[in-house]
């Protein structure tokens, strides 16, 4: 079997399959993407350079669709050139996101093509207008529908696709989601598991260990998608709360989904602002941290934040669960697909500062009680998400039915 994955971010979702599929006798292994990346032995990784982004003579509405287009048409040479040199897959694997699919079919058009369909933009009921007092717009409606413009073009080329969570999958419209397996590309549970022994030494020296009173927040950018203003408005009566609690912020200085803050260089700049400085003995930003690393930090985390808008859900915080970690989440979807109050974790309204401030001091308090909520949020994983067991399985079956022609589960 001749395999096909295509990703911007190489290998992106596909960071698990790849070397399963590359190990497999029978079975070859190509790549489109635009970074390189270091592959398993045997796979053909084809490199694009990126596109420039439209320039301001494009009006607003057609940016996304040009913008999708232009890494369509070097995905496609790329795509070309692996058939010249004799490389026809049986199945080919896209992310629906930034246009790499749009022309795949054209230029394979005997093989079934599985999008990675992860997310479907819409002005109501997910992140466009989730904030209170800041309701959509017409302009947010125009937005979005040409946001979707080339997810629409990949999804009408597409033999079938797959989506993490079922609240992902309910984004999309219904002609489409009956074609949909619901399928996590999954969280290797012997990798992220817990360890009493773990350590996690900070830049000043002091090494962290489980049982300190350590808060933990983990975000790709620091913004408003993923909660932090709510994040940084509680730390003040937190530190008050707890005079030895320590807090570890990991992600970037800027807004991977949303917006910029006006009048700041980031969002980190514009809430310590607001909030006031904070003491940096005891408050740490890391920037982006090696997933090692990461992994070590949930492990002696006390209590771990989780915040987002209704959006796609984050490889994070199924890591944290699995390594053992408390979460303290966000009650708005996907997450309470995951994470039910009480049960396996604690969840509290996204915008509301002063509830998480008393929910972090409580989670704080008294570690004992909640230590059931942490064994639950590893089962959780394991029964849900567990990549060897569940996962891969999963994937690999539905590769193999396309490449059959026949018709997949959806595992709904």
């Amino acid at each position: 079997m001749k395999v096909l994955l295509v990703h911007p971010n190489f290998p992106g979702q596909y960071a698990h399959i790849l070397p399963f599929l590359a190990s497999r006798p029978g079975t070859r292994v190509a790549g489109i993407g635009a970074r390189t990346f270091p592959v398993p032995e045997g796979v053909d990784l084809r490199v694009y350079d990126p596109p420039a982004p439209p320039g301001d003579e494009v009006p607003p509405r057609l940016r996304p669709t040009q913008a999708a287009l232009a890494r369509a048409e070097r995905v496609a040479r790329l795509g070309l050139d692996l058939r010249r040199d004799g490389f026809v897959p049986d199945v080919v694997l896209g992310h629906i996101g930034w246009g790499d699919t749009i022309f795949l079919k054209d230029i394979f058009p005997e093989a079934p093509l599985l999008l990675y369909a992860e997310f479907f933009y819409s002005a109501t009921g997910a992140d466009v207008g989730h904030e209170p007092g800041k309701p959509s717009t017409l302009q947010d409606a125009l937005r979005v529908r040409s946001m979707n413009m080339p997810f629409l073009s990949s999804m009408q080329a597409a033999d079938w696709g797959a989506v993490p969570t079922r609240w992902q999958r309910d984004r999309f419209p219904e002609w489409f989601r009956n074609r949909l397996s619901l399928m996590h590309e999954g969280i290797d549970t012997e990798i992220c598991r817990p360890d009493p022994e773990a350590r996690f030494a900070l830049p000043d020296g002091t090494v962290l260990r489980p049982g300190d009173e350590v808060v933990t927040y983990v975000a790709r950018g620091l913004e408003p998608y993923r909660g932090f203003p709510t994040f940084m408005r509680a730390l003040p009566a937190l530190l008050a709360a707890r005079p030895g609690a320590r807090v570890v912020i990991v992600g970037d200085d800027k807004a991977s989904y949303g917006r910029a803050p006006a009048g700041f260089a980031n969002w980190r700049e514009a809430m310590l602002a607001e909030v006031g400085p904070l003491d940096p003995a005891r408050v740490h930003f890391l920037g982006r941290i090696p997933h090692p690393a990461l992994h070590a930090l949930f492990r002696v985390s006390a209590v771990h934040i989780y915040l987002t808008v209704p959006f796609v859900l984050s490889w994070s915080v199924l890591e944290a669960m699995a390594c053992g970690a408390l979460i303290l989440g966000s009650a708005t979807p996907p997450v309470q697909e995951v994470v039910e109050d009480g049960v396996n974790g604690l969840l509290t309204d996204l915008y509301d500062a002063p509830a998480l401030a008393r929910r972090m001091a409580e989670a704080l308090a008294d570690p004992a009680r909640h230590a059931p909520l942490r064994a639950a949020a590893r089962r959780t994983v394991e029964k849900r998400f567990d990549l060897r067991r569940i996962c891969l399985p999963r994937q690999v079956a539905v590769i193999e039915a396309l490449a059959a022609r026949r018709r997949p589960l959806t595992y709904a």
